[in-house]
């Protein structure tokens, strides 16, 4: 691992969850904005880092243009919709997300998001917003790391006692092992199947009456333990695959905590994966 990369772990143990904007982490003055994001690019890419983006400007395509030449009441999508569709009405190709005024801001990121999936418009910059540790950074970090390239790296007092930190929360929250005493286990490894957990999707869904719309966080605080995040993720993922289940965005942030958001499912582009929907 090259010592830039390093850092970037480093610096993601010292923050809450290992998760932090990526304008906080400081890499030295000789590391540029633009480098610090194609090294998170490379964590991400190699499976140690998740990250999130902020789309800055979007683009119309040619399905998108169609709309113009379409009567305003036969138009597929909806009037809030038609109004970022209107915003290239100027002939202009690209635009700022930000030029867009629909509010609160979540609310336009998620209508922009609905078109992206549509084929109406596409993300022509983003820029890299939150980026943390998943599951196998955590394991690489704690268990395989070791130095390659130039470089130096000088550890503080605080940096070293941070790793330490890291160390030992990483071991003392890995599975026990199973522990047999008079013909019986004391810890159970058991983890559910993929059937298993979309009944558990179905029962708590009922239990707290989510109407069909479970947030992610019910699920997690159940299966989470004996599951790992990742391997709740995958699962979900296989479910999605075999059409048993789909995820919805979340448009309206204020009513959850920040720690309940980031439960959801991060992706590359727009807002998490937030919501389980069971596919009847």
């Amino acid at each position: 691992m090259e010592i830039k990369e390093l850092k970037v772990f480093l610096k993601l143990i010292t923050k809450p969850n290992y998760r932090g904007k990526i304008s906080k982490i400081q890499l030295g003055k000789d590391t540029k904005a633009a480098e610090r994001e194609k090294i998170c690019r490379n964590l991400y890419s190699s499976g140690y880092v998740d990250l999130t983006e902020n789309i800055i400007k979007i683009r119309i395509t040619d399905e998108g243009k169609i709309l113009f030449k379409i009567d305003s009441k036969d138009l597929p999508v909806t009037p809030e919709e038609n109004k970022v569709i209107q915003a290239f009405s100027q002939k202009k190709d690209v635009i700022k997300s930000s030029d867009i005024k629909i509010k609160p801001a979540a609310k336009r990121d998620d209508i922009i998001n609905k078109l992206i999936d549509r084929g109406f418009i596409e993300a022509a910059e983003v820029k890299l917003d939150e980026v943390w540790l998943i599951e196998a950074g955590k394991h690489f970090l704690a268990t395989e790391c070791s130095f390659s390239g130039g470089g130096i790296l000088t550890f503080s007092k605080k940096m070293f006692a941070d790793y330490l930190d890291f160390i030992r929360n990483y071991y003392t929250k890995l599975p026990q092992p199973e522990v047999i005493q008079n013909g019986k286990t004391s810890v159970t490894t058991t983890k559910p199947t993929d059937e298993e957990i979309l009944q558990t999707i179905i029962d708590l869904d009922t239990k707290l009456a989510t109407d069909n719309y479970l947030p992610l966080f019910n699920l997690r605080n159940s299966l989470q333990p004996p599951l790992t995040r990742k391997e709740l993720d995958e699962a979900l993922y296989r479910l999605q695959n075999d059409d048993k289940i789909e995820f919805s965005k979340l448009a309206e942030v204020t009513a959850y905590s920040k720690k309940e958001i980031d439960a959801g499912i991060p992706q590359p582009v727009g807002g998490s994966w937030f919501f389980i929907i069971v596919n009847e």
